[in-house]
């Protein structure tokens, strides 16, 4: 599978990481190079700088030929806005995003974007905790 991660924080080099030990083919967008240095020097995928909500950014991270594009900057608003992107101009097949607000989660959940909500998943793991 050839995959687009738009943020390279320590979950998207975790997962950039995972993802290729796994066999897949992984491409990394990012606006701040030093986020480039997260990735394991093992790490044999692409990193790129670009703006994942900027179609010339996603062309050249090959987004056509793309089967899952996963957000994972730290703002609500861009990573909904790149996965709309990826999904509906791009028609890549998978697309995710993190979103913090759990209201938001549920309501973008509705208009059939494939969210993931840390604050949630957190809360919920403390909870079964207690």
């Amino acid at each position: 599978m050839k995959v687009l991660i738009m943020g390279c924080g320590r979950v998207g080099a975790h997962l950039a990481s995972l993802l290729e030990t796994a066999g897949h083919e992984v491409t990394v967008l990012d606006v701040d190079p030093s986020g480039f240095g997260k990735l394991p020097l093992t790490f044999r995928g692409n990193a790129l700088l670009g703006d994942g909500t900027d179609g010339d950014s996603l062309r050249r991270a090959g987004i056509e030929e793309m089967d899952a594009f996963i957000a994972l900057t730290e703002c609500d608003n861009i990573n909904i806005m790149a996965a709309q992107i990826a999904k509906s101009v791009f028609n890549v097949r998978k697309a995710v995003c993190r979103v913090y607000d759990p209201t938001r989660e549920e309501l973008y959940r509705e208009l059939g974007l494939d969210t993931f909500c840390p604050t949630a998943l957190m809360a919920e793991s403390v909870m079964k905790r207690l």
